[in-house]
Order: structure tokens, then C-alpha cells, then sequence
């Protein structure tokens, strides 16, 4: 059995930056942040860090570490075989975002490419995207994305993953912060910064505004995807996973706070307010695909800073993708099939499976309405695994090891037996009372509704109802003694 492990914890801590900041940081934490007033919603969301990201990450973290198995494999190691197939929800969770994701990637590749033409710039930008979508073009640069993750991955740990990571992280942050300096020197760009940073604190007392910062941080630091726990199968055993978490948080929330300004500085310099607070209340595609070309049109050097801003979407979706391509990657493996021919399978099914999404917007908006909250399902999980070992045993026998710079404490099993599994029914309820009262008030029982509680129901239980049936099979096939990694 050949294994490989990260060569060092700048290179573990780059894999696991670029699993963190993906497209959520670039195009959704700025938009949410807007719409929830800006700086009293960055309180919330700094505080969400705390009590969800974070904590699940050191369950990743540390799960991964003690069991060396993927996700399927892992849950039936920490808590028995029974449980497995909270191990595969989670994969399949997972699984079906990166098939949709990958889509996402190639049309961030797609804006980069039509960057140096500048013919996103010379058309009606709304024109131009509706055009794009509903034409081939999308599979084309789905397949593209697939293709190039999919070298990465085979290439193994340290020459593919950790290799690529060192220098993709390094090279999205530089874009981000050379956009966000750009923006900040823009006339008026004072806007923008006074409308992030200068909290409204009676806002703090709304709940809309805990609710969203807390979503924005459950779903854009990765935690509960089962992204980290498979990096962490490559940690060293002296590792420390408590700072390495709190490195992954913080990196990944300066990542979005860099963004944030990048954009809002930029929105708010160009536009009246109005038009300013109509482009951060469209959708995470509108804003990026519409309006963010319409403002490059209108500053000095656009065709340049639209490039730079495109290449680094197109970087933060590749080292996300990354993440996704090698858990499933693993489960196989886990199963007992060499690298390469796990690689084949996760791509073949990748491509085809992501072919709906990159033709029929309809179907990509359900997929993440679908999965995007089935991951709190996955934290959920998460949690309840560490609950059934043992809070307390958790902590002292598989965190709190040799090693370490940072020990937990107590307030660790405080959050996870209790704060957590609020948090989850909160939010849980939350989304479904706005599919039911906003996003799809007569049809939120439907199941082929795209955003309506019907088809998440419909489309989890399935899911449930067929990895509980097979559940003693998988655990079977996860739980081998010999596995090949080549």
C-alpha cells in the first residue's frame, strides 16, 4: 500500500485554502453582505465562524486523521457500520454540487477567454450571457474544466494537489487584492467601503441577518462537504488540526472580505446608489455575468481588470473543484480501485451528469437549491458523529493530541451538543418557511419546482431511502483492509 502525504503545513494549509474559497467568496459573500447592511452582517457572519465553520472543520479534520478512509469509509470507522450511509449522503451531497459546479467553472473560463477580444464588453452584457447559456458553448467549457481537474487529481497528492494549490492560493489572493486596491482608489469608492464597514447596529437585532451570515458561513468555508476530512487523510500525525482550522477559517473570510471590497467599491464608485443596491440585490449569476462587465465598461483599463477579475473566479472555482474531484476520487480508491481508474469513473460521471446544469438553467437553479442546503444536512452529520462517539472522548482522544499548539477546551462540546444542532433546525426552517412564503408560495410542495421544499424533500429522501437499503453493502466495500493507492 503506497500512500502519500502533504510534504509540509503550508502545503496542507494551501490545499486547504483553495478547497475554501471557491466562487461563494467572489460572487455571493459580496451581494449577501450588501443586502444585509453591509457591516452589521459581517459581525453576524465573524460570529457564525465561531459557532458552525470552524468547529465542523475540526471534525474534519479530525475524523479524516484518526480513520484515513474517505467519507463512507470514515463514518463507519468513528461510529459504526450502521451509520455509513450518512457518510454516503454526504458524499452524494457533494458529489452532485460538483457536477454543477464544474459548469460554473467553465463559464468563469469562458468570461476570461472573451476577456482579450473584449467582446463582452462591445455587446449588451445581458444579451451576451443569455446567448452564452442557451447555446453548447457551456458543455463545451464544462468538459474543459472536467479535463483539467481531472489531470490534476491523477497526478496524485503532492505533484497534483498540493503542487497546483501552492500556486493557485498564492496567485488568487495577489488578483483579489490587486482588484480590491484598484477599486478602493476609484472616485467615490468611499461609498462602498462606509456601506460595508459602517454597521447599522440595530440590525443586529433582526434574525434575517444572523440567519444569512450564518448560511453565507456554513456554505462558503467548506465545512461539512467532507472536502477537508479527505485532504486530512494526507496529514502527517503530528499535524496540529485545531490551528489548522482556525488558518482555514481565517483565510477563507479574509479571501471574501478582500472580494467584498473588490466589488462594492468598484459598484458603488460607477453607479448612482440606486442602480448600486438593484445590481447587489440580483442573483449571484446576474451580478457577476450582467453587472460586473457593465462596470469594467466604465473604468479606466476594464478590459484588463475584467480579465484579472474572471482569471481569478476562474482560480477560485478550479482549487474548489479540485477538493470535490478528489473525495470522490478516494471513496473509490476506498473501494479498491487504483487512482487512475477512480479518476475515469469520477470524470465520465462528472461530465455527463453535469450536462443538465450547463444546458437548462432550470435545472442547474434546482440542483443548488437542492444540495446547496442538503450541506447543512452534511454538517449536521458531521456533528451527530462526534455526538455518538463522545464530545468529550473526541476532543481528548483524536484533537487534543501530541503535537499541538492549541488544545481545546470544553466550550468545543458545548457548541457541538448544542449550539450546532440549533443552528441546523434554525436554518433548516428558515429556508423553507422563505420557499414557502417567498421563493414559491403556490407550488412549495411540488417536487419539480426549482426552489421549492417538495423537491428537496423528494429528492434527499430518495437519496436516504436507497443508501439505507444498501447500507451494509457499501459499509462492506468502504471498510476494506487493503486498499490500492497508486
Amino acid at each position: 500500500m503506497q500512500k502519500e502525504y502533504f510534504t509540509s503545513r503550508w502545503g496542507l494549509i494551501y490545499a486547504a485554502l483553495g478547497m475554501a474559497i471557491g466562487t461563494g467568496n467572489v460572487w455571493r459573500f459580496p451581494r449577501i453582505a450588501a443586502k444585509n447592511g453591509g457591516g452589521a452582517f459581517i459581525i453576524a457572519w465573524i460570529v457564525s465562524l465561531f459557532l458552525w465553520s470552524i468547529p465542523i472543520l475540526i471534525i474534519e479534520f479530525g475524523i479524516g486523521k484518526k480513520t484515513r478512509k474517505g467519507v463512507i469509509g470514515a463514518f463507519g470507522k468513528i461510529i459504526g457500520k450502521r451509520y455509513v450511509w450518512m457518510g454516503s449522503f454526504v458524499v452524494f451531497c457533494t458529489m452532485a454540487i460538483m457536477y454543477y459546479y464544474s459548469v460554473v467553472m467553465g463559464w468563469c473560463l469562458k468570461y476570461f477567454i472573451a476577456s482579450f477580444s473584449n467582446t463582452v464588453l462591445a455587446s449588451n452584457t445581458s444579451e451576451y450571457w443569455n446567448n452564452f447559456t442557451s447555446g453548447f458553448q457551456p458543455v463545451l467549457f464544462h468538459f474543459i474544466s472536467i479535463i483539467i481537474v481531472s489531470i490534476i487529481v491523477y497526478l496524485g497528492v503532492i505533484r497534483g494537489i498540493e503542487r497546483v494549490n501552492r500556486i493557485l492560493v498564492p496567485t488568487l489572493f495577489i488578483l483579489l487584492f490587486v482588484l480590491a486596491v484598484r477599486a478602493i482608489f476609484l472616485p467615490g469608492a468611499e461609498k462602498g467601503l462606509n456601506f460595508l464597514f459602517n454597521p447599522e447596529w440595530g440590525k443586529l437585532f433582526h434574525h434575517q441577518i444572523w440567519l444569512e451570515a450564518l448560511t453565507q458561513s456554513a456554505w462558503s468555508n467548506g465545512a461539512g462537504w467532507g472536502l477537508l476530512l479527505t485532504y486530512s487523510i494526507y496529514i502527517r500525525k503530528k499535524e496540529d488540526i485545531v490551528l489548522n482550522s482556525f488558518l482555514t477559517g481565517f483565510g477563507n473570510n479574509s479571501a471574501s472580505l478582500i472580494s467584498a471590497i473588490a466589488v462594492l467599491c468598484t459598484i458603488f464608485a460607477v453607479l448612482p446608489e440606486y442602480e448600486a443596491l438593484k445590481a447587489v440585490s440580483s442573483d449571484n449569476t446576474g451580478l457577476t455575468f450582467i453587472w460586473i462587465p457593465m462596470l469594467f465598461e466604465n473604468i479606466p483599463g476594464g478590459i484588463l481588470f475584467m480579465a484579472i477579475f474572471f482569471l481569478g473566479l476562474t482560480l477560485a472555482a478550479l482549487s474548489s473543484l479540485i477538493a470535490m474531484v478528489e473525495l470522490a476520487v478516494r471513496i473509490f480508491i476506498d473501494f479498491g480501485l487504483e487512482r487512475r481508474k477512480a479518476i475515469f469513473i469520477v470524470a465520465f460521471l462528472a461530465f455527463f451528469l453535469g450536462i443538465p446544469s450547463a444546458v437548462s438553467m432550470g435545472f442547474f437553479n434546482n440542483q443548488d437549491w437542492t444540495w446547496g442546503l442538503g450541506l447543512m444536512i452534511n454538517g449536521f452529520f458531521m456533528v451527530f458523529a462526534v455526538i455518538k462517539y463522545g464530545t468529550e472522548n473526541f476532543r481528548n482522544n483524536i484533537i487534543n493530541t501530541e503535537g499541538n499548539d492549541i488544545n481545546l477546551g470544553k466550550w468545543f462540546d458545548i457548541i457541538v451538543k448544542y449550539v450546532i444542532p440549533v443552528e441546523f433546525f434554525s436554518l433548516i426552517g428558515w429556508w423553507f418557511y422563505q420557499s414557502i412564503t417567498i421563493l414559491d408560495k403556490n407550488g412549495w410542495w411540488n417536487p419539480l419546482h426549482i426552489y421549492s421544499v417538495g423537491t428537496c424533500l423528494f429528492q434527499w429522501g430518495f437519496v436516504i431511502f436507497v443508501f439505507i437499503i444498501l447500507n451494509r453493502r457499501i459499509a462492506d466495500k468502504s471498510l476494506l483492509k487493503t486498499n490500492i493507492e497508486k
